[in-house]
């Protein structure tokens, strides 16, 4: 027989139990650290099993690791080609993703969107706990769906929830959002950490218990971060983000965690009155394309997951009046900046200690990889001596703190990514050039030492 549910208060930070809430931990001494949680008694019968539905076998015994043929796995093209490739090449069956973003940034209408264009081939139901089912409607209708197949449900007892989908058997189905979902066992409101836990940990198992592929919605703090307990991200398959400002009309989705796919891949897509639609050609975006050589700007070849992109990166050096000097970046880390800005006085005989730096990537892209080294330092030199550095070159390269230049991975794919959109020449490392001579009519300068960059700059 399954044993009762009763209530337990946990510290979050030093993880003591307790039988009912206080303000201070008796263990670690911490003010409102105790979160509600379920404590449930080691009786077998008291998980609740989902079962009837895709079927999976579950194997409980243990079992050498060589006896166990891997299956084939189950992937749904959602028919956006940006949504595929940024989970890894579509959706897995039994998958649970959580997707985060500002609001307004355009989680509910892509959703919205890949729920009505999958509905004609596999069974979707979409659960809406923030709107109201007219509303849902009405969004539809503006972005011109097809909403002849689409199961829509407003409820937020996850309870209820996944009774209607054992009912309905969905192949994939949205919770929009997870921190409105609240289950019967605990006492606390909707979108407390003990709230949105148990709820995600109840529609976890559903997924994998019945096949299920499974989206939620997560809300974002003022930080950036998924709202609610981080061991949120630790029971999803996938955490994708929504990058750029809800002003912009591109919007950027950046894998965080995908145990299905490469993390780090990018799906980018433009905000139009009809929706959101995949970028095809997503280089061509994030280039201005100057009809004269500007100062202080210059592309760089980045590698984002699988994909290549050319990267405006625009540096203004700028004489400081008083006061400390200041750096601000958009898109880079503050702190490697500084890093380059000393290797650049002590290897490159230039020093801007009194120099204001503001480094901006064009277009709202983050870039957090080394290969962004080459081209920010040539940025700055371009800036601060005002020489304007040449429009068909493109830059990339990692350098050292002994001012060598480091090679980066995929050097060949960021080289046919600069030869596709005809650009002339192309700064590397040394150790990147190709073995083989495949790619023409660009030519490649290898560089070894920082010396070598400040010749072209």
């Amino acid at each position: 027989m399954a044993a009762k549910s009763k209530i337990e208060y946990q510290c979050g930070q030093c993880g003591a139990l307790s039988p009912k809430w206080v303000g201070q931990c008796g263990e670690c001494g911490e003010w409102n650290t105790l979160i509600e949680r379920i404590s449930e008694s080691v009786t077998a019968g008291n998980v609740r099993q989902f079962s009837g539905y895709a079927g999976h076998a579950k194997r409980d015994q243990v079992q050498r690791l060589s006896d166990i043929k891997p299956e084939s796995v189950q992937r749904y093209s959602l028919t956006i080609d940006e949504f595929d490739r940024v989970l890894g090449g579509g959706l897995v069956e039994g998958s649970v993703v959580l997707i985060g973003g500002d609001p307004g940034i355009g989680k509910s209408t892509l959703l919205l969107q890949c729920v009505a264009l999958v509905s004609g081939q596999l069974d979707a139901l979409y659960v809406t706990g923030e709107e109201s089912l007219d509303q849902v409607s009405l969004r539809a209708q503006r972005l011109g769906l097809n909403t002849m197949d689409m199961q829509v449900l407003s409820e937020t007892s996850v309870e209820k929830i996944i009774d209607t989908a054992l009912q309905e058997k969905p192949r994939v189905m949205v919770i929009d959002s997870i921190q409105t979902i609240y289950t019967d066992n605990l006492s606390s409101a909707p979108g407390s950490v003990g709230q949105v836990r148990e709820s995600a940990a109840q529609l976890v198992r559903f997924a994998k218990q019945t096949g299920c592929a499974l989206f939620l919605v997560g809300h974002v703090t003022k930080e950036g971060t998924l709202a609610g307990p981080r061991v949120l991200e630790h029971m999803v398959d996938t955490v994708l983000y929504f990058e750029g400002d809800p002003s912009d009309r591109y919007r950027i989705i950046r894998a965080i965690k995908n145990r299905f796919g490469a993390v780090n891949e990018l799906g980018i897509f433009a905000m139009l009155e009809d929706g959101l639609k995949p970028v095809s050609n997503p280089s061509a975006i994030f280039l201005s394309r100057h009809e004269q050589a500007v100062t202080g700007s210059v592309i760089m070849a980045s590698r984002e997951g699988s994909r290549t992109l050319l990267l405006e990166v625009q540096a203004l050096v700028a004489d400081n009046h008083g006061g400390s000097a200041r750096r601000v970046t958009v898109g880079q880390d503050t702190n490697r900046i500084a890093m380059l800005l000393g290797i650049l006085q002590r290897h490159g005989g230039l020093a801007l200690y009194d120099q204001d730096v503001f480094i901006n990537i064009v277009g709202g892209m983050k870039v957090i990889e080394t290969a962004s080294d080459l081209a920010v330092i040539v940025a700055m030199v371009s800036s601060f001596r005002d020489k304007p550095f040449p429009s068909d070159t493109v830059v990339f390269g990692e350098v050292g703190l002994a001012g060598e230049i480091r090679p980066v991975p995929n050097g060949e794919q960021r080289l046919q990514e600069a030869a596709k959109h005809g650009f002339k020449r192309v700064l590397l490392p040394k150790a990147n050039l190709p073995r083989k001579s495949g790619i023409k009519d660009i030519e490649m300068v290898p560089l070894q030492k920082l010396e070598d960059v400040l010749e072209y700059c």
